[in-house]
């Protein structure tokens, strides 16, 4: 069970540990905050968080593109 965790960990978005990394709180106290208003409001949280997760994508491909010198050549 504590592989499969790691595996969500680290190969879903990564929404939630960054959120937690900038804030400075755990990643499981904002994961189950995230849950627990996903269930009150029908899951409209869930759109909030794949905003976020394409942001993030969108970000690290500008960031990795950056860093390829010999792209641009």
């Amino acid at each position: 069970m504590n592989r499969f965790k790691q595996f969500i960990e680290w190969q879903v978005f990564g929404v939630c540990t960054a959120i937690g990394e900038k804030m400075g709180i755990a990643t499981a106290v904002i994961r189950k905050y995230f849950i627990y208003i996903s269930f009150m409001t029908m899951g409209s949280p869930v759109i909030i968080y794949l905003f976020i997760a394409f942001w993030m994508n969108i970000k690290r491909y500008i960031l990795s593109a950056r860093r390829n010198p010999l792209k641009y050549r």
